[in-house]
């Protein structure tokens, strides 16, 4: 199939997917649909958009680290765990479709929208973080189904990692998303070893893919630290309802 304009829509795509995943979550959620609609089947689609995670969370780490944010070498504990899980969910997607899954998704998103109207303020400024610990097992242990998750389709993973850092090991929203894109560059490239291994990988489409993605990664990462906490929750909160409704109606 030859392609034209479609390449520049898949561009943009990456662009605002990069922009979405490094500040909530979803991005996969409009960059996915793209490769299906330019011509790709639904595993190679899934493969391929893989490429365009890696490079956008790798720029997006890059984009933290500029500004002085990092949380070595928790993000790399957690990203291991991920990982051994993201081989697993990986394999499932290359054996199976997971359509059911969308719904079970949009579940997971009104949940995810309770708990940010409901749950308590907390007091961020005089709360020490916590990464070590009961809380740091805590978290070896969910982001390794986390990871499974992720390495079955990873679309909408970023709402859930974000609340159970902010909430579970009291990080700030900056620092839990500057953890979230380290962790999904590691367990991602377990995934796509195993989407290489079985043949679904467009390559050629991947990489423009991840022109769009990287970039608006990297603006993302340094305009949230500027931001702070605020504009996250807020955007953070739209992407939640919007992927909820989408997910469930459409």
């Amino acid at each position: 199939m030859e392609y034209g304009w479609e390449l520049i829509l898949l561009v943009i795509a990456g662009f605002a997917a990069g922009f979405i995943n490094t500040l909530a979550g979803g991005g996969s959620l409009l960059t996915l649909p793209m490769l299906i609609f330019i011509g790709l089947p639904s595993s190679v689609a899934n493969g391929t958009n893989r490429i365009a995670i890696i490079l956008q969370n790798f720029s997006a780490v890059m984009g933290f680290k500029s500004k002085g944010v990092s949380t070595f070498p928790f993000n790399v504990y957690l990203g291991i765990s991920a990982l051994i899980g993201a081989l697993i969910g990986a394999q499932i997607a290359v054996d199976i479709k997971g359509e059911v899954f969308n719904r079970i998704l949009a579940i997971i998103m009104i949940v995810v929208v309770l708990i940010i109207v409901f749950k308590p303020k907390m007091d961020l400024a005089n709360m020490e973080e916590r990464l070590t610990g009961k809380q740091l097992w805590l978290g070896i242990i969910a982001f390794f189904f986390f990871g499974i998750y992720g390495g079955f389709i990873n679309a909408g993973l970023g709402f859930i990692v974000l609340l159970f850092l902010h909430y579970v090991n009291k990080m700030t929203l900056v620092r839990s998303n500057a953890t979230k894109v380290a962790v999904v560059l590691i367990y991602t490239l377990g995934a796509l070893v195993v989407f290489i291994l079985n043949d679904k990988i467009n390559w050629g489409i991947g990489l423009i893919l991840s022109i769009g993605n990287a970039s608006g990664a990297w603006l993302a990462s340094r305009w949230s630290v500027r931001k702070g906490d605020k504009v996250i929750k807020t955007f953070l909160f739209v992407m939640v309802v919007v992927m909820a409704v989408k997910l469930w109606f459409f």
